[in-house]
């Protein structure tokens, strides 16, 4: 992640874990109450174990560090099918209602 100024990777899991969105504030039935989940562990995240975070909603961040070049690296792990394909669309559908672009 390149950062406008730099920033401790303490401070960046804060902002990370701290993050709401539409979907939260709305309380919408597919929303992972924590969109972001923040796993402090150096060998986290982990496919078996963090994909299910969130009910499959959730992005799981973890091993963030320093880096040199863009001031801070981590890894992202996503569950693709929950999150990225069925959920996604499930989600995006409640929102659209939510907002009244589509009737329910």
């Amino acid at each position: 992640m390149e950062l406008e100024r730099s920033a401790a990777a303490t401070d960046v899991m804060e902002v990370l874990r701290s993050f709401r969105g539409l979907p939260q504030e709305l309380q919408l039935p597919s929303a992972p109450e924590q969109p972001i989940v923040v796993r402090a562990e150096d060998d986290r995240p982990q496919p078996r174990r963090d994909r299910d975070a969130g009910r499959g909603m959730a992005a799981v961040v973890g091993r963030v560090r320093p880096c040199p070049l863009f001031g801070i690296k981590f890894v992202v792990l996503a569950h693709n099918t929950i999150r990225g394909a069925a959920g996604g669309s499930l989600l995006n559908a409640e929102l659209m209602v939510a907002q009244g672009i589509v009737g329910a």
